[in-house]
């Protein structure tokens, strides 16, 4: 099992302001800390991006099924365009995004590129006006469709190079800024492809603005299907799609979605105990901090007193927000909070909402034995000095740890200076 990774650095965490003086240093969690500049507003500018896609400079972060190319656990690896030209093809973003509209042929799969942004400390030669620093993309090399032997072709390639596309659920030994790197490009690969069809009409959606939105075209050179599954004919003028309401006003695109969730550590009204509960599926002994989704219409301190109630039983008052953390599995951004009990709320009772085994009150001393020795992701062997029995809590890539650690080490203090 490799080293856990450092955490992001935060941001600034030199400069001297009010806030930091105040509340003390901001906190950056695992997922958290790209050291690209996302230059979101270039992303409709087709002569940028064409011309960052061919550039000498320009990585290519890969992806089959979502398994990111690397080199180790630890190391993403990067490709160069002539590694996924047989794919992509010569820069598809040469033309207009209205022109690739006009085009548009639904039987044709076209592999998804996503522009990531600028690493603007590689001074590489690559310049855009007052914009410059190494191009990132991201493209989805899994094969499918009509370019599964060029997928394949590109993939193979690689593999004689060494490299390998790291299986697993959930990526969490990256090195800190490259995790960043790997959780945007997942995150909106993944809603792409779970985003084929228009959510107004049915009709199979276009992917545009370098994989950040999805429009429905209104036309398409694809022919319809037959009731007997006959073959599909090149059409030499697109035919018209059926209408659709998101070609009206202003609702004509689909945005990659991310869903607010709230995960909170919940004290006791003394400040001496802390609050915390286990799924049936985790190993014995482990614990975490309760956590939901955020609901419509709902604030974050609302949804952070109503999912401690409905899976514990417990009773809130003050909520405040410690720090947040994207969480790409798959578009979730998790919002830590602390909350603590009302003096006459901490009963606990499961009766409400079954989805925890277990939850309790656990002292503070214990809370910090744990997050000394037995930490670990779930399956992992915990730290070294653990005793069987103890307490296991989750590690330092989990906004949970970082929550854990917050109230164990002086955020609950009162002073002029906070220990966040």
């Amino acid at each position: 099992m490799p080293p856990l990774p450092d955490l992001p650095d935060p941001a600034h965490p030199a400069h001297d302001s009010m806030l930091s003086r105040k509340f003390g240093r901001e906190v950056a969690n695992y997922f958290s800390g790209s050291p690209l500049n996302r230059v979101s507003f270039l992303r409709t500018d087709h002569s940028f991006i064409s011309k960052a896609l061919v550039h000498p400079s320009t990585s290519f972060l890969l992806l089959n099924d979502l398994a990111p190319l690397a080199a180790d656990p630890t190391k993403l690896a990067y490709a160069k365009y002539d590694d996924v030209r047989k794919l992509i093809g010569d820069n598809p973003f040469e033309k207009t995004e209205a022109e690739l509209i006009k085009q548009y042929n639904s039987s044709v799969t076209l592999p998804l590129v996503l522009f990531l942004g600028l690493d603007e400390r590689m001074k590489d030669g690559f310049e855009h006006g007052i914009y410059s620093g190494r191009p990132f993309f991201a493209v989805d090399v899994t094969p499918k469709g009509t370019v599964e032997k060029e997928a394949l072709i590109v993939i193979e390639g690689l593999k004689k190079k060494g490299l390998q596309f790291i299986e697993g659920r959930m990526h969490m030994s990256l090195n800190a800024p490259e995790a960043g790197i790997y959780a945007q490009a997942r995150a909106v690969l993944d809603w792409n492809a779970r985003n084929p069809f228009c959510g107004g009409c049915g009709q199979p959606t276009m992917s545009i603005n370098v994989g950040t939105k999805r429009v429905c075209p209104p036309t398409d050179f694809a022919s319809l299907s037959t009731a007997q599954g006959g073959a599909t004919t090149t059409l030499a003028t697109p035919r018209e799609r059926a209408a659709c309401v998101t070609r009206k006003g202003i609702s004509n695109l689909s945005f990659p979605r991310t869903d607010p969730t709230v995960i909170m550590a919940v004290i006791s009204h003394d400040g001496k105990r802390v609050l915390l509960g286990r799924q049936k599926r985790w190993p014995p002994y482990w614990y975490s901090t309760l956590a939901g989704f955020c609901e419509p219409a709902e604030s974050v301190e609302e949804a952070v007193r109503r999912e401690v109630w409905e899976e514990s039983g417990v009773l809130l008052g003050r909520v405040v927000i410690h720090s947040t953390q994207p969480w790409p599995y798959p578009a979730n951004l998790m919002i830590g909070a602390i909350g603590q009990a009302l003096p006459d709320g901490e009963k606990i009772h499961l009766e409400h909402d079954p989805e925890l085994e277990d939850a309790k009150w656990v002292e503070m001393d214990d809370i910090k034995e744990a997050l000394r020795v037995g930490t670990s992701g779930l399956g992992e062997p915990a730290g070294e000095g653990y005793v069987e029995g103890n307490l296991r809590l989750p590690p330092q890539t989990a906004i949970a740890n970082q929550l854990l650690r917050a109230v164990a080490e002086g955020f609950l203090e009162v002073g002029e200076v906070s220990k966040i």
